[in-house]
């Protein structure tokens, strides 16, 4: 019998794109399918693809914590739906050894109706526990999830947080062989994600397998045995934490990125610029644009500062840290956030942005950019002791002697 808990074998997850702008493959006309059948359209029909995976293979040993990572869009969520068997891949195959339970978006595998009791022996049945099994479960996944006073209440009236403590108790108390863990996490409250981190050691150490997806490059390296770094759809490395983890931050470091519309209708982030001069220097420059289709009339723009493992070090907005000359009621505009002589050690850090005009939150883009802060002015002794944290201090220190 094989030892590996899920084995991927040329993976491949393949959609169909609109054929043109502002028509959806749903609707296709009967006319527009012909065309794709007929001889000659091979190239039109090729032209309307994307591969969100692509010739994936890898193999996860019984008892071990795989960390999936990557940037938005590299086909991580698209793996876990398969791996879940929320949908079908296009080509090669999945095998799965023991029963798998999930934790993916906000409110999967709850009915919005049903109340919160309801809902835990309705995921049970789904994961086929029996009614006993599940009573027998029934006080730990209530006290995990803290939500005794709301069991009665229908979910559709719970925050995310209520829905992610539940969803996290019936899938860690379930003792699936195969657990499956998305970014969710990220929207429980610190308290709940040390217990999640605790069971998840207690789960990982009964030698059951966790597949674990996060932007948080600490909590990845803290739980994973190995690390999978997806790229484009494609798996780019697979091997040790710590040496994926440095390589995927190297190699996202960008001095400009540009981003696409979020939608036909909303306000987005356009571009991010860091100015690597200014890095060079100690300093830190960072330009954000934005676009909306209709006028904000107040227009706030935020980043957020992370250590190269994910945890935060400090952030800022225009709202908290207003410019001299603030934005006003516009469709398009640019943000500059400058700050002199970086107070962080050397080191690799990211940062996360997002965009609101003081109502609606439009745009989150976690981890975004990644950049290297170097001292610009290095001790005079040969070589730098290792510094523990993120701050730069400048302490004074005396000596005397007990003599």
């Amino acid at each position: 019998m094989s030892s590996s808990a899920i084995t991927v074998e040329n993976l491949g997850k393949r959609y169909s794109l609109p054929s043109a702008p502002g028509t959806h493959a749903s609707y296709a006309r009967v006319t527009d399918v012909w065309k794709q059948l007929w001889p000659g359209r091979e190239q039109q029909a090729a032209a309307s693809e994307f591969w969100a995976l692509r010739d994936l293979s890898f193999e996860v040993p019984a008892g071990q914590v795989l960390g999936i990572i990557g940037r938005n869009g590299a086909g991580k969520s698209t793996l876990l739906k398969i791996l879940s068997r929320i949908t079908q891949p296009s080509q090669g195959r999945v095998t799965m050894r023991g029963r798998v339970a999930s934790l993916l978006e906000v409110g999967t595998g709850f009915h919005p109706e049903l109340t919160g009791r309801e809902n835990i022996f309705l995921n049970g049945a789904i994961h086929g526990m029996t009614k006993a099994e599940m009573r027998a479960r029934f006080d730990e996944i209530v006290a995990f999830a803290e939500i005794e006073p709301f069991l009665d209440t229908p979910v559709k009236r719970y925050s995310s947080g209520m829905q992610v403590r539940l969803a996290f108790a019936i899938a860690a108390h379930l003792e699936p062989e195969i657990l499956i863990i998305d970014e969710v996490l990220a929207v429980g409250d610190a308290q709940f994600q040390k217990r999640c981190l605790g069971r998840m050691n207690s789960v990982a150490s009964s030698g059951r397998t966790i597949i674990l997806v996060s932007h948080q490059m600490d909590l990845v390296k803290r739980l994973s045995t190995s690390v999978l770094w997806l790229d484009r759809g494609t798996l780019a490395l697979h091997g040790e934490p710590d040496r994926i983890i440095a390589q995927y931050l190297s190699n996202v470091a960008e001095a400009c990125i540009q981003f696409e519309p979020t939608s036909a209708t909303g306000p987005f982030i356009q571009s991010i610029r860091i100015d690597p001069e200014s890095l060079a220097m100690g300093d830190l420059r960072i330009e954000i644009s934005f676009r909306s289709p209709y006028p904000l009339a107040r227009p706030e723009i935020g980043l957020t500062l992370h250590s190269a493992y994910g945890a935060t070090v400090c952030g800022s907005n225009t709202l908290m840290h207003p410019a001299p000359a603030a934005l006003a009621s516009c469709r398009s505009g640019t943000a500059v956030f400058a700050l002199a002589q970086v107070p962080l050690v050397t080191g690799d850090y990211t940062a996360s942005f997002w965009l609101n005009d003081g109502i609606t939150n439009h745009q989150h883009l976690p981890h975004a950019l990644a950049f290297s802060l170097q001292d610009p002015s290095p001790p005079d002794y040969p070589s730098e002791p290792a510094i523990t944290g993120w701050t730069k201090i400048q302490p004074q220190w005396c000596f005397r002697s007990d003599e």
